[in-house]
């Protein structure tokens, strides 16, 4: 798993030189590349920047992270009983202009994407990673392939932008081995659905197939988001897996940001406090390489679709 540095001299007026530069771009983050700006390419305000680094949420056991939901304009992650008023319209204020600014850059340089993505949460990260005291499928620290336990993604990819805003540390992360290669370490080849089964059955069906357990009660999810929140878990919860694992370790400056396929890379934070983030969903007939997608792989496997 690789960087890719994006300078600013790369780009015109805050977007890549042509289109085939931009596919070549969306094509390189879809294997599982990791583009990195050096210099943030987010504009956030000496005073904004100052606001957030004051604050600190008291009880890392709640909440991973303060989010932003942009589509209803709301945070979650606060207390508003003993929060101060001002200070979380602030930090609305802030977050809406973070997820307004990052989806106005990313339109214009991820342009095959545009018309087929979608907005999801932005997220606020005050809290030290290192040391922090999680439930053990929660902590950030623990090689994982993103999933959400409540909001399926039907086969959409998970892109995620982010933001070290530290004033001097580095954000410390880990990254393993492509999606295919852990998922093929431990399902395989001859996985298939079950004869009489469609949906779930074949959901089911792929996670036993690798050991993952019993199936997630469903809220409405596709075979595939099924198996994606079962590995997730799985991969957090194997102590081989996270002991014997090839990690790729990567230092993310203060003032810098970068961009990665989630789903795809396994990925950890070992360290490092106040980063922004903001998340998008890219459909798959957005994809410029759908081969390398994680739906694509587990249909590869399976023998079948799984949406």
């Amino acid at each position: 798993m690789g960087l890719v540095t994006i300078e600013r001299e790369y780009l015109v007026d805050g977007k890549p030189s042509s289109d085939a530069q931009a596919r070549d771009w969306c094509a390189q983050l879809e294997a599982g590349e990791i583009l990195y700006f050096p210099q943030t390419p987010i504009a956030i305000s000496p005073d904004d920047l100052q606001f957030l680094l004051g604050q600190q949420q008291t009880d890392s056991s709640l909440h991973k992270n303060i989010a932003y939901k942009p589509n209803i304009d709301k945070l979650s992650g606060v207390d508003t009983k003993t929060a101060d008023t001002q200070a979380v319209a602030r930090l609305q204020g802030i977050m809406r202009g973070y997820s307004r600014s990052v989806t106005e850059f990313l339109t214009g340089f991820l342009t095959p994407y545009r018309a087929n993505w979608q907005l999801d949460y932005a997220s606020f990260r005050p809290q030290e990673e290192q040391g922090r005291d999680l439930a053990l499928r929660k902590r950030n620290d623990l090689l994982h392939t993103d999933a959400f336990p409540t909001r399926p993604t039907y086969g959409a990819r998970i892109l995620r932008f982010f933001n070290n805003i530290h004033p001097t540390r580095t954000r410390d992360w880990v990254v393993g081995d492509p999606f295919e290669q852990v998922v093929r370490q431990f399902a395989p080849s001859q996985i298939a659905p079950q004869p009489d089964g469609a949906g779930s059955k074949l959901g089911k069906s792929l996670g036993r197939a690798i050991g993952l357990g019993a199936a997630i009660p469903s809220i409405k999810r596709s075979p595939y988001d099924d198996f994606m929140m079962r590995f997730h878990n799985f991969l957090k919860e194997n102590e081989s897996f996270q002991r014997d694992c090839v990690k790729h370790p990567w230092q993310f400056p203060s003032g810098s940001s970068w961009m990665v396929y989630t789903d795809t890379v396994p990925h950890a934070v070992l360290a490092g406090q106040y980063a922004l983030e903001q998340t998008f969903l890219v459909k798959p007939e957005a994809l410029v390489a759908p081969e390398h997608s994680p739906l694509k792989v587990l249909e590869a496997i399976a023998g079948t679709a799984l949406i």
